[in-house]
């Protein structure tokens, strides 16, 4: 059966319509959209989607878990955890991790609020500023303490007494050595 259709146009020498080259087909033209293919009957597109996915570089860990996408041509589900709105707590000086995965954007993370308590100005030294509070602290109540210690045959551990910050000095006398006369005509050296 001849071809019903007419695929070029040629006029007053002129080609005016050429689709005998075309290698579109119904799979390759969007759904419900239509064109004409080599021979240049009508077809309706099947294809049901709008975008070439081969040079997509999104992993399934980078798009929200149960999301889908396609990439590479291939359908796929992403595994990110979708972590919402995520708070944190620092305490001391240990850095607070943040968990892999999405966030919504209205997380906080915090000082823990025995941390936040000693941050007033009379913990401070004066003129320091810390997470915006300044320091009032002169070292004006500081009791001092300067002690006198005897060596002994045990260690000793020199600390200030009770009431005290913290000791000035402390003066290590010199080891106590006393010598007498023994009953066999030398001398006994004694350390106390």
């Amino acid at each position: 059966m001849p071809n019903q259709y007419i695929n070029k146009v040629i006029y007053g020498g002129n080609t005016l319509l050429d689709l005998t080259a075309d290698t579109v087909t119904a799979d390759k033209v969007l759904s419900n959209f239509t064109a004409h293919d080599a021979s240049g009957a009508p077809i309706t597109g099947t294809c049901d989607y709008d975008a070439n996915t081969q040079d997509a570089t999104a992993l399934v860990a980078e798009v929200l878990n149960t999301k889908t996408f396609y990439a590479q041509g291939v359908k796929k589900t992403g595994t990110m955890p979708n972590n919402g709105a995520v708070a944190g707590v620092i305490s001391g000086l240990s850095p607070y991790t943040i968990p892999q995965g999405y966030h919504d954007g209205s997380g906080t993370v915090s000082i823990d609020s025995t941390d936040v308590a000693k941050i007033i100005p009379g913990n401070i030294k004066s003129g320091v500023e810390i997470l915006g509070v300044t320091g009032e602290y002169g070292g004006e109540s500081v009791v001092v303490q300067a002690k006198t210690v005897t060596p002994t045959a045990s260690q000793q551990v020199v600390i200030p007494d009770s009431g005290y910050d913290y000791l000035t000095q402390v003066t290590v006398n010199a080891v106590p050595y006393v010598e007498t006369d023994n009953a066999a005509g030398g001398k006994t050296a004694t350390i106390l």
